[in-house]
């Protein structure tokens, strides 16, 4: 039986899956590899590159023309900058691969030997071109996981690959391809010397770059219409319009969310029972909180200074104007190479799932300092009082936000932040948070479920919330009001929330004492009555 795969390369009898070379450009491949070109294929981790690589290899192999190879060179990683054990661990898995692939074990005997021989700087060059003389098909070599490989066994690397370019295809490969999570004009690579030198000066025979992208809508619905196809289990209609947002066709989330829905749900393993969209929201919840390594990986790569530039105003939803000038175009490249962004139309977070973990990630260790019950801020009735609640984040935003947002590294987003946080803290015993920001929308909008009855969960009454945040950094509070209201009421209406509050940020350079930032108004606006909150 098939299963959604979260883990490593599809395989086609195991797993539901989309033909991998649909996905890729295979005769814009075939046409470099033709015209013997190096080049690279980049894209974001957990997106089917390992899967695509493999049907690459075995379609040229099918041809008869060529000796295709696939080879994965990331446990040379850990040689680090130590030349000697990373080119033996590069070539210890050529040989590995040409033995499982092509079942030619004197090829794999060659690269052995060359281990014997001195000059490490000269040991994958010496392979690569014995390989191309031994067999009158030309090779085309697919290197992954090129960019996990650090300092000067990097380097080692790129310049012999560069050092045969010239023997091609007689006494070096025909072509080779190098892939990666990044494009090689990213590398930045620091030598024993400490001396930086980019992958583009010391690869500087790339004739292209292609970019694996994430699965179309139509594919998206199509993977999970196999689970439904191949066990009969009905999946409720209404889920794939929640499936593109919190994806966008991103493969590992879009995987990962099937085995949950169908595996990881007990029940649902009885596949009479129809997958609901209450199951499937229950285990996105369930994805988004158990901080798997996808997750986790993505969340590192905040800490990156080129990321984290960008990704600190889109959480902030600062104004998009000028972004050429705040972000270098390499830097948006990068984060969108990394699959965290979207860079056009304008910049905002990949998709639904990954707007909801970055700021839990980037608060967690608030989250955890945050003391709060439940019982204080519920009413008898068991819905949240929501009034009481920003009065109390009020009051712990007053004495706490200098020294708490003094520990984010995002701090221009600090106060949405901290809220979120303070939220998040109050809402995990059984709520959901919704998060909509990015830049040029001058504004961050929560949006809160909260099942009234603990026993029917979401199946039964919710009570809905939105709340608004603005940040007031010039002008009069009364110009950020207007402004905000009319926002507050469109959203409250677009979510058929029940309640809306809006909460002002005071961010000028000289904010009001703290006696003035605290306050607390009602205003009604279109026909809503609202909330308006000062902090």
């Amino acid at each position: 039986m098939k299963h959604f795969n979260n883990a490593g390369p599809s395989v086609p009898t195991l797993h539901f899956m989309i033909d991998p070379l649909v996905r890729i450009d295979v005769e814009s491949i075939e046409s470099l590899v033709e015209q013997q070109r190096y080049f690279v294929l980049h894209a974001p981790r957990q997106t089917g590159k390992t899967t695509c690589l493999l049907a690459l290899m075995h379609h040229f192999n099918a041809q008869g023309r060529y000796r295709a190879l696939y080879v994965n060179i990331e446990a040379a990683q850990a040689a680090r900058s130590d030349v000697a054990r990373g080119m033996a661990a590069i070539v210890r898995a050529l040989a590995s691969a040409a033995s499982v692939y092509w079942n030619d074990e004197v090829a794999a005997e060659q690269a052995r030997q060359v281990l014997s021989t001195p000059g490490t700087d000269d040991w994958l060059r010496s392979v690569l071109e014995q390989w191309a003389r031994h067999d009158p098909r030309p090779i085309v070599l697919f290197l992954d996981e090129v960019d996990a490989l650090v300092g000067d066994t990097l380097i080692s690397l790129l310049r012999q690959i560069r050092a045969g370019y010239a023997q091609r295809p007689g006494a070096f490969p025909q072509s080779i391809v190098l892939c990666g999570v990044r494009d090689v004009r990213d590398y930045r690579i620091h030598t024993a010397h400490q001396e930086i030198i980019t992958g583009g000066s010391a690869f500087n025979i790339k004739a292209e770059s292609l970019r694996l992208g994430n699965f179309s809508h139509e594919e998206t619905l199509a993977l999970w219409q196999q689970h439904e196809a191949e066990t009969g289990q009905a999946i409720d209609p209404a889920i794939w319009p929640e499936l593109w947002a919190d994806t966008e066709g991103q493969p590992w989330l879009v995987n990962a969310l099937g085995y949950e829905c169908t595996w990881r749900d007990k029940p649902a393993r009885d596949r009479s029972t129809p997958i609901t969209l209450e199951r499937y929201k229950a285990a996105r919840e369930r994805l988004i909180y158990s901080r798997t390594t996808h997750l986790d990986a993505l969340s590192d790569k905040l800490n990156e200074p080129r990321v984290a530039r960008i990704v600190a105003e889109v959480l902030a939803s600062q104004d998009g104007a000028g972004l050429e000038e705040r972000f270098p175009i390499d830097d948006v490249q990068y984060a969108e190479d990394l699959g965290l962004i979207h860079a056009r139309p304008q910049v905002r977070i990949a998709n639904r799932i990954y707007r909801e973990v970055i700021p839990r990630e980037l608060t967690w260790t608030t989250q955890i300092r945050i003391t709060h019950d439940q019982a204080w801020y519920l009413t008898p009735e068991r819905r949240l009082d929501v009034p009481k609640l920003l009065t109390a984040f009020q009051q712990f935003f007053r004495e706490h936000s200098d020294a708490w947002m003094d520990g984010f590294s995002f701090k221009e987003a600090g106060p949405q932040l901290l809220l979120q946080a303070f939220l998040q803290r109050i809402v995990n015993g059984g709520g959901r948070i919704g998060r909509e920001y990015g830049l040029g929308r001058k504004r961050t909008d929560l949006y809160i479920e909260w099942p009234i009855s603990e026993e029917q969960g979401f199946l039964g009454e919710v009570q809905r919330i939105v709340l608004e945040l603005k940040l007031w950094k010039k002008g009069s509070l009364d110009a950020v009001l207007a402004e905000g209201q009319p926002q507050t009421v469109g959203y409250a209406r677009q979510c058929g929330a029940e309640e809306a509050h809006l909460i002002v940020f005071d961010r000028r350079a000289k904010p009001a004492p703290w006696d003035k930032r605290i306050w607390q108004r009602r205003s009604t606006h279109d026909g809503w009555a609202l909330g308006l909150w000062g902090a």
